[in-house]
């Protein structure tokens, strides 16, 4: 009787270790978007919005290559690849240890549904259907920021200025304070294709 029980006792395991999931499957990181791991985030599919406004495949994106973002971004996966490209390819090696590192990137904008630069009568943003981000500032280790504000004239004139640079080809719009008076604080990235090669100011 022992014996059996035994025997039933090691089935019952079996089978209950069959029913898990493959090792691949369980080690994928909860969180990744865009079919890419260092893509952390939330898939929320379609965005509907007034008129044109509104993203297809939409991500609720919180953090890239390991870099928080300060608020949560909705946008495109599009987007989010370019932004993982920009982050890996320019601010983490021009930053490099300055701070401590790079902690995070301090998002102003995102999806909304509004017009250019919020001006009455002019065309819809590209903030209108997830395919652009605005970046205020580079968030360090050490607690400091490099903001575009204070920085593009002052102690990190010349980071910021690599990092703008690096985001000319992953973005298809790149413009950052010399563009104009509504960007002297922040970079304006989008992914807009209407254009031949990107357009950088």
């Amino acid at each position: 009787m022992k014996l059996l029980t035994a025997v039933l006792s090691i089935a019952v395991a079996l089978s209950a270790c069959s029913r898990e999931e493959p090792e691949s499957e369980a080690q994928a990181g909860p969180g990744n978007v865009c079919g890419d791991p260092a893509l952390f985030g939330e898939a929320i599919g379609v965005v509907d919005g007034a008129g044109a406004c509104g993203v297809d495949g939409a991500v609720r994106l919180t953090a890239v290559s390991g870099v928080t973002l300060s608020t949560p971004a909705t946008i495109n996966c599009s987007t989010a690849i370019a932004l993982k490209s920009w982050v890996e390819n320019g601010v983490l090696p021009t930053v490099g240890d300055t701070g401590g590192g790079v902690d995070s990137l301090r998002v102003v904008a995102h999806y909304a549904c509004r017009s250019r630069n919020n001006q009455s009568g002019a065309r819809l943003s590209e903030h209108s259907f997830g395919n652009a981000i605005d970046i205020a500032g580079i968030g360090l280790a050490d607690g400091t920021e490099m903001t575009v504000l204070t920085g593009w004239n002052g102690q990190y004139a010349t980071q910021l200025r690599q990092m703008w640079q690096a985001a000319c080809g992953p973005f298809g719009t790149v413009l950052g304070p010399e563009a104009d008076r509504h960007h002297r604080d922040h970079f304006h990235f989008d992914t807009a294709d209407y254009r031949s090669g990107s357009y950088c100011r």
